[in-house]
């Protein structure tokens, strides 16, 4: 039996919804994702190589994703963390929402690496990333395990994506609907019961990302 890496060759493969009752549809093997993390990691120590990188995890589905990518780096690495906190007030006339990070990062001057798990309409990642610019890095780049193209609502470019999908629930190796599913290897996608029934027959696009060199300043 043909993995899904042989089948990706072209660039891309078409999966049936053939999922039923809620249970997880395999979209991308445990094998699968090995490989193409260690190619994101070897690129990135081409890339980077005689610095130091400071890789930065957003929380909450990116914890594996990252764990996995820099025990494959040979590079230099310090990690961190930072937590997305939105807050809403009205000052009466118009309703605001503020977008936070926490903690503050210390980007001034250093090689940064920001790793999400899944980018959909980039709204988060361009404001982290304008924020972080702000403290004058060295370099700032972006890797995700996931990056829905089809999504995408402000011009935010993802520098290294494992995959590109589009479908809606997806799970496994650190994603999660509601926090379940997150501790499952491979990545797959939950239909509802009902859904299925009105979807049954509908494709699934999955296609590489291709990931690209950074550059030596600090734009995006």
């Amino acid at each position: 039996m043909k993995s899904s890496a042989d089948k990706l060759k072209k660039g891309h493969k078409t999966i049936r919804d053939t999922g039923s009752d809620g249970r997880p549809e395999i979209i991308v093997s445990e094998k699968d994702i090995r490989k193409r993390v260690r190619n994101l990691a070897k690129q990135i120590n081409r890339d980077y190589a005689g610095k130091t990188l400071q890789v930065v995890g957003v929380l909450e589905d990116s914890f594996i994703f990252m764990a996995d990518l820099v025990r494959a780096l040979t590079i230099p690495v310090a990690c961190s963390f930072v937590r997305l906190q939105m807050r809403d007030s009205d000052s009466g006339l118009v309703a605001m929402r503020e977008i936070m990070y926490i903690p503050p990062v210390d980007a001034a001057g250093k090689d940064l690496l920001l790793v999400e798990g899944v980018v959909h309409s980039g709204i988060t990642l361009d404001h982290l990333c304008r924020t972080l610019l702000a403290h004058q890095p060295a370099s700032l780049r972006t890797v995700a395990l996931i990056d829905k193209i089809e999504d995408r609502k402000v011009d935010v470019t993802v520098d290294y994506a494992g995959f590109q999908l589009s479908g809606r629930l997806l799970v496994g190796y650190g994603l999660g609907g509601q926090q379940l599913y997150c501790n499952l290897p491979y990545i797959a996608r939950v239909t509802p019961k009902g859904e299925r029934l009105k979807r049954r027959g509908v494709g699934v696009h999955l296609s590489l990302g291709a990931g690209k060199s950074p550059s030596v300043d600090s734009g995006i």
